[in-house]
């Protein structure tokens, strides 16, 4: 997700019931049960993605490095119930301490 988080840095997700495009969330990669990875959402339930329409509950989430992320592009849309958070600041370290948009 570099630029937007780097590693080691902390930060403050809560959970949500709905997610709007372009927001960073933390989602359960479909493949591995358990396994939650950081992603931003590019489309919403109904949207297309190229000739792709997301069903009710489906979402598309990529990673903000194309060249460097596991993403939809790999594994699909994602149902709703597997993102589990909003990712909203980044709290440590201090330098870096910002909202995430």
């Amino acid at each position: 997700m570099a630029p937007t988080l780097l590693p080691g840095d902390w930060a403050l997700a809560v959970a949500k019931r709905r997610f709007a495009r372009g927001e960073v969330v933390v989602v359960e990669h479909p493949g591995r049960p358990g396994y939650e990875m950081v992603k931003r959402v590019r489309a919403v339930p109904g949207e297309r993605v190229g000739e792709r329409s997301l069903g009710s509950d489906e979402y598309w989430v990529e990673g903000d490095r194309e060249d460097a992320s596991t993403d939809s592009r790999h594994f699909g849309p994602v149902r709703a119930e597997r993102l589990k958070a909003k990712v909203l600041l980044v709290y440590w370290p201090k330098e870096r301490r910002r909202r995430v948009r």
